[in-house]
């Protein structure tokens, strides 16, 4: 009875975990995705060289578990608490599927740099208003195709175009704030 019992949590645990790579169109991934910034745990403060308070540079992001189905990479960084609407911060497109990090300040070779919501095609650290920590989302998607599009796409572009070709995604949250 015991050995039943646990068998069937085991069996649980892992119909939850196949369960866990489904992607919005259905589809079973037998990876998970993963990005990591490091100095930022989920929900904790970005590092201030990250911001406008520090030096302001675009963080080294790893990436890790990429489906070996997927063409390119997509990363956007957004201000989920912007005053106005979501001010994206940082816009990555047609990453080789084969990059296992982008470097600080830099731009993975044979990616495009996506217009960001101040217009220009670099990253913009976070500088929010006095008050309440905003949060700030790194999103990173694995793609079955390169995206059909120019550097200097926007988001909504970039959004557009990855309907249907997403494999998997995963995000992580460093909050900002200044006094």
């Amino acid at each position: 009875m015991k050995k039943t019992v646990i068998l069937f949590v085991i069996a649980l645990f892992a119909f939850g975990a196949y369960a866990a790579t489904k992607t919005a169109a259905g589809k079973t991934n037998p990876q998970s995705i993963s990005i990591k910034i490091p100095g930022l745990v989920n929900m904790k403060y970005l590092p201030v060289i990250f911001t406008a308070d520090g030096a302001g540079m675009s963080p080294f992001v790893l990436i890790e578990n990429v489906p070996a189905n997927a063409k390119s990479l997509v990363l956007i960084m957004d201000d989920l608490d912007a005053p106005n609407a979501t001010f994206v911060h940082w816009l990555i497109f047609n990453i080789p599927a084969k990059t296992k990090a982008i470097m600080r300040n830099h731009t993975p070779a044979g990616a495009a740099m996506g217009k960001n919501s101040a217009g220009v095609l670099k990253y913009v650290p976070p500088s929010p208003p006095p008050g309440k920590p905003h949060r700030y989302i790194f999103n990173l998607y694995a793609l079955d195709r390169m995206l059909d599009l120019k550097e200097g796409a926007n988001k909504d572009m970039v959004v557009t175009a990855m309907q249907g070709h997403v494999i998997v995604q995963t995000s992580l949250t460093g909050l900002h704030k200044r006094k």
